[in-house]
């Protein structure tokens, strides 16, 4: 008889083991990208398309919020990210799941294979539900090599937040008249502060009311479903999306090694028979899943998520971010607008020697891929993501005197009003 109630035991637990992975299983999955077609149909019956600023309703801001930049590689969320980093409530993290994907799937940048792509995805959540909650040590696990007394100098682009270059993270702050270097020259914090520890990290983000993190890791918003809807967190999502031919121009100068035969299209005017078209497709498919998802308005989503177009930002910077703080019922302080006024008049060239500054000519940026690639990529790339485009309110070209001709943008005019 003990050896049969051990045994039903065992049997209960192996049976709530195989129920609870089938739920995570199924909570998880992803839409097929038909269905994602599909719920675009339906986002565009909920466009407006006004140019004026929509209204929101204000949400209690004593009630610490937590901000997730949704966005991919070269779509702009660098610059996003610094309209967080710069405010002084804010404490900010650039891209901290670069550590869980160069632990885990250090090829993952380069692979189509869905099933490849999300071994990371429970390890990323995981993450940041304890990053929210300013448990920084569990970024540790992570960091290659693991770091020693709760000391590292292999923090991912640890200069891009001033959380951790200044007290009680810094015991040699920039001054005020060098903040400027945290984003000019990020070497710069690394260099005056030395090692990172992580525990004063962690006192630093419990000091402040918010935070906000960026990534370019997790491929949709579905994805983050389990976190959003944890009621311990209020996150709210601010989706980045930026038209894919931007993406793929800016990607080709930044990534010349990954991009190299992209180039090589573009210079001799005939596309390469080994060329990896995936890079591109593998975008727009993530982009449409994810923003047909958002649009289609579920009720998990409701107050949560904001869609925000790069190239909305890039010519109404001042405008789109007090969009941005209204959505998330917070104020906009004098430091962001100020950091906007000195960030959004560079010139084109500086942008053009600095691959990852935020220092531009924004509004002039916003179209610039238009005189960088040739008129045979454009059509492929705006022919694989069609519906992306259309959804997104981007513009197709069909004749290349269209796609040089900078006095006519193609960008419509579209206002994405968040669900609440």
């Amino acid at each position: 008889m003990q050896c049969s109630w051990k045994s039903m035991v065992l049997l209960v637990l192996a049976s709530i083991a195989i129920q609870y992975t089938a739920i995570r299983t199924f909570s998880t999955k992803p839409l097929s990208l038909l269905c994602s077609v599909g719920l675009a149909a339906a986002g565009r019956a909920i466009l407006s398309h006004t140019p004026s600023s929509p209204s929101f309703p204000s949400f209690n801001a004593s009630k610490r919020t937590h901000i997730l930049i949704l966005a991919t590689t070269r779509s702009g969320s660098s610059f996003v990210g610094q309209l967080f980093n710069q405010h002084p409530e804010f404490f900010y993290l650039f891209e901290p799941l670069y550590h869980v994907q160069l632990a885990l799937l250090p090829r993952l940048a380069q692979s189509r294979n869905l099933a490849e792509r999300r071994v990371m995805l429970g390890a990323a959540r995981d993450l940041l539900r304890s990053l929210y909650h300013c448990h920084l040590n569990s970024l540790e696990s992570y960091i290659r090599p693991r770091p020693t007394n709760h000391s590292t100098d292999k923090l991912f682009r640890r200069g891009a937040s001033q959380s951790l270059c200044s007290p009680p993270v810094c015991e040699a702050p920039l001054g005020p008249d060098e903040q400027n270097l945290v984003l000019a020259d990020e070497g710069e914090c690394v260099r005056r502060c030395g090692p990172l520890n992580v525990s004063l990290a962690a006192d630093a983000c419990r000091a402040k009311r918010h935070a906000a993190i960026k990534t370019v890791r997790i491929p949709q918003v579905s994805d983050l479903r389990a976190l959003i809807e944890d009621p311990r967190l209020n996150l709210k999502v601010v989706q980045l999306v930026r038209d894919p031919r931007g993406i793929l121009a800016s990607r080709i100068e930044t990534f010349r090694d990954t991009y190299r035969l992209w180039r090589l299209w573009r210079a001799t005017g005939r596309r390469p028979h080994n060329l990896d078209l995936g890079q591109i497709n593998t975008v727009c498919e993530d982009f449409l899943r994810s923003v047909s998802t958002g649009l289609a308005r579920p009720a998990w989503l409701r107050g949560r998520y904001m869609l925000l177009r790069y190239e909305d930002l890039a010519r109404f910077p001042l405008q789109k971010t007090r969009e941005l703080y209204s959505f998330l019922g917070l104020d906009l302080d004098h430091s962001v607008e100020d950091w906007i006024i000195n960030n959004t008049r560079g010139s084109s060239d500086l942008s053009s020697r600095q691959k990852f500054t935020t220092v531009r000519d924004s509004a002039a940026n916003a179209e610039n891929w238009r005189v960088k690639l040739s008129f045979d990529m454009v059509v492929y790339t705006q022919t694989a993501c069609q519906p992306l485009l259309e959804l997104l309110g981007y513009k197709t070209v069909f004749h290349p005197r269209e796609l040089r001709n900078l006095s006519h943008s193609l960008v419509e005019d579209r206002t994405f009003v968040p669900f609440f």
